[in-house]
């Protein structure tokens, strides 16, 4: 396969689905391009079509329209043998883990080899080095009813990678866990990503997740996308109101602005970090009120936003904007419909 080909490639998607009453359009013209290696974030909220689209992947559900070529393949086009071939290199894991609840953590791994025909001897050399993978080598033995959501998570992981699939599908994977549950998942997942190569594709409604391990993002909203790109680009500058929706986590932050002088201020990684606020503060001795904030401090500098209301005073309003300027801080003004 040309390295400049996209591993999965989404023409024109739609899926419909038709009820007693109606027809729901699940995905409606999805375009998407995924590349080897990369982890792809798609999100969105309950109801977006994000699972669908997951499930178009690997055609467990068969698009109305539309094409899903993976790896120079047309999955439309391969008989049910063919297909399920294929799916040898799709890995998939889900919210609730979907282990086998009468086998051992060991039994659990070895099952996809099994149904791939490897010899019993060498599948289970294969699970046992894959749990210790994911650090659960003390656990064979034991049960899924034995275990913590983050060490069944770890099982499903290492049972999904057992016949060395090219992509790794992650639907909604860390939305049953606590915080650190999550991160030392995605933590996983990105050694996984960077050891072996696998391309993976994070389905998640969890902005949070997308910053953490994503390097590029779709934001879906009623079966569309409406936003794709870098995901520092949309974290720093979403543009679609779904991307507003997500990064600002809610719409409070626009709903009773006392005054206009409300502002968006950028931090893409140009500037130190710095307590910018806090010195403007103290320099103009007049109130600054932090509506919303998400920055990060990565390698010494700023990534993130932050939405200010400023002053009354329009000259001091100016001075306090110039002040940013000549720290390469990038702003906008934001209205109540943002």
């Amino acid at each position: 396969m040309d390295t400049n080909e996209p591993i999965i490639s989404l023409r024109g998607v739609t899926k419909i689905f038709n009820t007693k009453e109606s027809e729901v359009d699940a995905l409606i013209d999805i375009n998407l391009d995924i590349f080897q290696s990369e982890i792809y974030g798609i999100i969105g909220q309950s109801g977006a079509g994000k699972s669908t689209l997951v499930r178009c992947m690997n055609f467990l559900e068969r698009p109305t329209e539309g094409s899903v070529i993976f790896d120079g393949q047309n999955l439309a086009d391969l008989s049910l043998k063919e297909l399920l071939k294929v799916r040898q290199a799709i890995g998939m894991i889900f919210q609730q883990f979907n282990l086998l609840m009468q086998r051992t953590v060991l039994k659990n791994v070895c099952y996809p080899l099994e149904i791939a025909g490897v010899p019993k001897k060498e599948a289970k050399q294969r699970a046992i080095e894959l749990l210790e993978m994911v650090g659960l080598s003390d656990k064979i033995n034991a049960y899924p009813s034995q275990l913590s959501g983050g060490q069944k998570q770890r099982v499903a992981i290492a049972r999904a990678i057992a016949t060395r699939p090219k992509v790794l599908l992650c639907d909604e994977a860390t939305s049953a866990l606590d915080p650190m549950t999550t991160r030392s998942i995605l933590e996983l997942l990105k050694d996984i990503n960077q050891r072996f190569g696998i391309t993976i594709v994070i389905i998640t409604h969890e902005m949070d997740v997308i910053e953490t391990i994503c390097d590029k993002v779709a934001i879906l909203e009623n079966g569309r996308i409406v936003e794709m790109g870098k995901v520092e680009d949309v974290f720093v500058n979403p543009k679609s109101a779904a991307g507003k929706r997500l990064v600002f986590k809610s719409d409070e932050q626009f709903s009773e602005f006392e005054s206009e002088k409300v502002y968006r201020i950028v931090f893409d990684g140009q500037s130190a970090f710095e307590p910018i606020i806090s010195n403007m503060v103290a320099k103009f001795k007049a109130p600054v009120n932090i509506l919303f904030a998400n920055t990060k401090n990565i390698g010494g500098k700023a990534f993130g936003q932050m939405l200010i209301q400023l002053p009354e005073d329009r000259i001091l309003t100016k001075q306090m904007l110039r002040y940013l300027e000549e720290r390469s801080i990038k702003y906008e003004e934001v209205t109540q419909d943002a």
